[in-house]
């Protein structure tokens, strides 16, 4: 049995080494439309159940991880951003409040599945312009939802946060790693 990871985040790769050196990634290439009605707090466990069922179709016997991140102002979902502008617009938006990151991640071996959806606070201090305008040109905000990323040079946008800081980066590794000992044979992982 392998392990195998369904996305190609370079974040998600890193933070799940913590948990598991051996493991292989095949990114689930999947349509992340989100279905008419999810709630913004289910959108990254909806997603990252996707991801699983899509790779599990061609690695039925080995272990699935997927996980999915969205950031949440106000019920309004900030995903990546499709360019300067965009990305300028998110900042603007999260400037001086605080906001939610869901990911969702979902597990699937053979018949056993399971899934979950953490959740952290964030709270960006007040933003001026230049601010804003120095930090998209880092290029950081484009492969990122809600237009930063915390780890990086998005860092400095932060005031303080609520929960897990791995969550913002887009894998809640302690949790997972509960999560993986319960679906795990003989909770080896």
């Amino acid at each position: 049995m392998d392990v195998i990871l369904a996305s190609g985040s370079p974040r998600r790769r890193e933070l799940l080494a913590h948990i598991h050196k051996d493991y292989q990634v095949i990114p689930a290439n999947i349509d992340e439309t989100i279905p008419q009605g999810t709630r913004p707090c289910d959108v990254g466990e909806t997603i990252a159940k996707q991801k699983t069922l899509h790779v599990q179709q061609t690695r039925p016997n080995d272990l699935i991880i997927g996980a999915d991140t969205v950031v949440v102002l106000h019920d309004e979902i900030l995903g990546k951003p499709k360019d300067a502008d965009d990305a300028k617009r998110m900042l603007q938006l999260l400037s001086g409040k605080e906001h939610q990151v869901y990911t969702g991640v979902s597990l699937r071996l053979g018949a056993k599945a399971a899934s979950f959806t953490q959740c952290t606070k964030v709270w960006f201090y007040p933003l001026t312009e230049w601010e804003i305008d120095e930090y998209i040109a880092t290029k950081e905000p484009f492969d990122k939802a809600g237009a930063y990323g915390i780890q990086g040079e998005g860092s400095v946008l932060v005031e303080k946060i609520e929960g897990d800081f791995f969550n913002v980066m887009g894998l809640p590794v302690a949790r997972l790693k509960r999560e993986l000992a319960a679906i795990m044979p003989q909770n080896k992982i």
